[in-house]
């Protein structure tokens, strides 16, 4: 994925309400459909969650994700 959306999201809420509200976000922007996420991986794994691949990269910082389509 070389384009994408940066979302920093540091809430207690658990990371697959992070994910999905990054990806509603994204949806609302782009008017597409994100399908894959990048997370750091010192954060904790999610939860499978439908159509969206979630990759780990330590290029990512803590509490950011990428967002996009790949």
């Amino acid at each position: 994925m070389n384009i994408g959306l940066s979302w920093f999201d540091n809430s207690k809420d658990p990371i697959e309400t992070k994910i999905k509200k990054a990806v509603e976000f994204y949806h609302n922007k782009y008017k597409k459909v994100a399908n894959m996420v990048w997370i750091n991986p010192s954060m904790p794994t999610p939860e499978p969650i439908s159509g969206i691949q979630i990759k780990t990269s330590k290029s990512i910082l803590p509490n950011h994700f990428w967002i996009g389509r790949e």
